[in-house]
């Protein structure tokens, strides 16, 4: 009967067991008694393998513990946060209260390969910045003590000074394993872009190329985000960040960017040529091709030797282009110009300098942010929307597409989103997630009632979805997001047993005897665990529903017909002819919790043959 019922996995996926499982199925011979044997895998790749005492890359004291945190499943979920959110039922993004390594964990499952661009602005390593609660050990169990969702005592923020002996490395094992996790989400030809000051850049440079391979890199480009002129002090005045980009693979495009009527100025018609302005390019090789080095004949029948490194075009071509006018000589048949006409460029190209005036200064961001917030500035460095939408051209960002920010401070990324879409009419899409960092209660944000970062940013999603709908009336542009809260695994059972003392872990065994999931956790949260756990999206259309006196949750697919079927209620234990009238809507997939049974295998047993009776998926939770 097993075979039959498919059971809920309590935890994200374990990814040491799952590339143990691809090399197994790439190298049987490496594996071993079920374990790798790493030295067989050694010889194999004998050729390819490095000397291990001298090798090249990022290392630093807790690197390999980084990277077991990332690996390490956990059994968090997220708890829909209804009334914090903003058109529920329709928008397609996402705001999640939470700590984003657990976050980026939980997002593995369905949004793996799903993401066209991430950007991140992380904590700067300045020794001011927030970087983990006190007496910080990865893991939910840190996450919930310091937001006192267990107890009441509640973790003070703390910074990583540069007086202590581990200041970079502190930094890096921050770092490590979310660009792990984040890596995972990326589209084949997406990317990751990330803001940085002159504290870590080098650092992140390598440990960038160590995470998504040096071959990735696709450029450093430099925000100029002050034009302010500032005193003389005998040190540099610093007037950008820097931003590196990375590719998941070569399947990336870095797209071009549009052009204005600032960019066409070199372009003219002084021979009143039909085809229209034009600028003048060059006809030579920037690099050396013998096979392209060819006596040129002119009109007038003169020969002109090739250049040192060849041309530009194969004979054949170069003749048409003089025939067609496109590449043209001088009167004395000496100087040659090739014409590049206006309506022939697409665009420009991505230039590694973004220049404030284009992008936008934090100047520009601060005045942006006040007037959403009646001259408030709740968030003291956020980064202005024209920077983000940029970053969305280059990245060629389109219908569809998700846009995620796991260190959303303010939420500019999502007010970008929300921008551009309502610029062009696009169906863009966000992710946010925010650390419930507090504001401070001498804080701006503080005052005007927004406790922690988080209700800052949502604060901002809501306003500045307000005023784009106010100005665009011609068009229907997604300002909404639902919101989720990070929070323990709602099944008692799924529970973490390590570091419990005997009597807890005997309350804990009396528990499960009573119910597998808490006591508070409604339909709603019950459900989102189980389709998060299950591959769902978080942006499912879902609906109660009503069968036989019994309660459901129905998952709609995009005709609106039932893909899948809940039973959620433990205390409620159905009938036969309950369970009938279920399996007979014809849902693709149906859930029961395993307590609602109450024990009754027979009850299950008829279930199991109802739902083989009409090809319905059945799983427990």
């Amino acid at each position: 009967m097993t075979d039959d019922i498919h059971e809920t996995p309590s935890s994200t996926p374990n990814f040491q067991s799952e590339l143990a499982a691809q090399l197994a199925d790439l190298i049987p011979e490496a594996i071993a008694d079920g374990k790798v044997d790493v030295t067989k895998l050694q010889e194999l790749l004998s050729t390819d393998a490095a000397d291990p005492t001298e090798r090249f890359g990022l290392f630093w004291p807790g690197k390999k513990r980084a990277l077991r945190a990332a690996q390490e499943p956990t059994t968090a979920t997220l708890r829909p946060d209804f009334e914090n959110s903003k058109d529920w039922d329709t928008t397609k993004n996402v705001f999640i209260e939470g700590d984003n390594l657990e976050v980026l964990k939980i997002l593995q499952k369905h949004y793996h390969n799903k993401v066209k661009l991430i950007y991140i602005d992380p904590p700067y390593n300045t020794g001011k910045d927030f970087v983990y609660p006190d007496n910080f050990k990865e893991g939910l169990d840190t996450y919930l003590e310091w937001t006192r969702q267990v107890n009441e005592e509640g973790k003070k923020v703390s910074t990583n000074a540069d007086t202590e002996g581990r200041y970079h490395s502190n930094w890096l094992n921050m770092m490590y394993p979310r660009l792990k996790l984040a890596r995972n989400l990326l589209t084949d030809d997406g990317v990751i872009i990330v803001s940085i000051d002159e504290n870590e850049d080098a650092n992140l440079r390598l440990l960038m190329d160590t995470v998504f391979g040096a071959s990735n890199f696709v450029g450093e480009f430099v925000w100029q985000h002050s034009i302010q002129p500032k005193g003389y002090t005998n040190t540099v005045s610093l007037h950008h960040n820097i931003l590196l980009a990375y590719r998941r693979s070569e399947a990336f495009e870095l797209h071009a960017l549009e052009r204005t009527a600032e960019h066409n100025v070199n372009y003219r018609n002084p021979d009143n040529d039909p085809r229209g302005p034009w600028r003048a390019g060059d006809v030579r090789n920037a690099l050396y091709r013998p096979n392209l080095r060819y006596p040129l004949e002119t009109p007038s029948g003169k020969t002109i030797q090739p250049p040192e490194n060849g041309w530009r075009w194969s004979r054949e071509t170069m003749a048409a282009k003089i025939e067609s006018g496109e590449i043209v000589f001088d009167e004395a048949e000496t100087k040659i110009t090739r014409k590049i006409y206006l309506d022939t460029v697409e665009g420009r190209a991505v230039e590694s300098i973004w220049f404030g005036k284009e992008v936008g200064v934090t100047r520009d961001a601060a005045r942006e942010l006040k007037a959403l917030f009646d001259g408030v500035l709740p968030f003291d460095t956020p980064k202005p929307v024209g920077l983000i939408e940029r970053m969305m051209q280059v990245a060629g960002v389109g219908n569809g597409d998700i846009v995620l920010d796991f260190f959303s401070g303010s939420a500019t990324t999502g007010h970008a989103v929300m921008a551009s879409n309502a610029k062009d009419g696009g169906a863009r899409r966000h992710i946010q997630v925010q650390l419930p960092e507090p504001t401070g209660e001498n804080s701006a944000a503080y005052k005007a009632g927004l406790a922690t970062l988080a209700d800052v940013a949502r604060r901002r999603l809501v306003l500045a979805g307000n005023e784009i709908k106010n100005e665009v009336t011609a068009q229907t542009v997604d300002t909404g997001f639902r919101a989720f809260t990070l929070v323990d695994t709602n099944f008692a059972k799924w529970r973490a047993m390590s570091d419990v003392d005997a009597t807890a872990l005997e309350q804990h065994l009396l528990d499960l005897r009573e119910s597998s999931s808490a006591d508070d956790a409604t339909a709603d949260d019950l459900l989102t665990e189980i389709l998060l756990k299950q591959g769902y999206a978080l942006t499912e259309r879902i609906s109660p529903i009503g069968i036989e006196g019994l309660d459901l949750r129905a998952v709609l697919d995009v005709d609106g017909d039932v893909a899948v079927l809940a039973y959620l209620n433990e205390h409620v234990k159905p009938s036969v002819d309950q369970l009938r009238a279920i399996v007979d809507t014809m849902p693709t997939k149906l859930v029961i919790l395993e307590d609602a049974f109450q024990g009754d295998d027979e009850l299950k047993t008829n279930l199991v043959q109802l739902a083989k009776s009409k090809n319905v998926e059945l799983w427990t939770a």
